[in-house]
């Protein structure tokens, strides 16, 4: 007796709207393992913006990023961030839609925007040196979210 499939119950979208799928998803989002590496590269052209409050910056931040508080996107960013910039949002993690919110506050403004999908708490378990009140930190890698050799994993 052959089981029902409960991957199939739904057909795959056909590969034309699949692809257009996927390429927006991806003009949305960037995940922590890129934004270090354009962080670490210097490129230019991109600004990570954390939209915490000022007692999650201190917690700990991750380094080069610019502390504007999702409320006070539309009085800050017109002064801190060239309006030809992409915009790069996070907050806390997966389970936090601070991010989203920030990214609708700068596309309102008319800024290029993207979302890092998993947050600060990612980029920490991922073992990304981070900055708190404390000074640099750095936790060990988190092996269910990135290689434990420190290695990308090349995705």
């Amino acid at each position: 007796m052959t089981s029902a499939s409960a991957v199939l119950s739904v057909p795959a979208a056909d590969p034309a709207t699949a692809a257009a799928h996927y390429a927006a998803r991806l003009s949305f989002e960037a995940d922590v393992s890129d934004v270090h590496s354009d962080l670490a590269s210097g490129v230019t052209g991109v600004v990570v913006v954390d939209s915490r409050s000022d007692a999650a910056w201190a917690q700990g931040h991750i380094p080069g990023a610019i502390h504007i508080p999702t409320a006070r996107i539309a009085e800050l960013a017109p002064t801190l961030i060239d309006p030809a910039t992409t915009v790069v949002t996070y907050c806390w993690g997966p389970g936090c839609n601070g991010a989203t919110r920030a990214a609708l506050a700068f596309a309102r403004l008319g800024y290029p925007v993207k979302e890092m999908i998993g947050g600060f708490e990612y980029w920490v378990r991922e073992g990304f040196a981070f900055e708190s009140s404390r000074g640099e930190e750095q936790r060990p890698i988190d092996d269910l979210t990135a290689p434990r050799s420190g290695i990308a994993c090349a995705c």
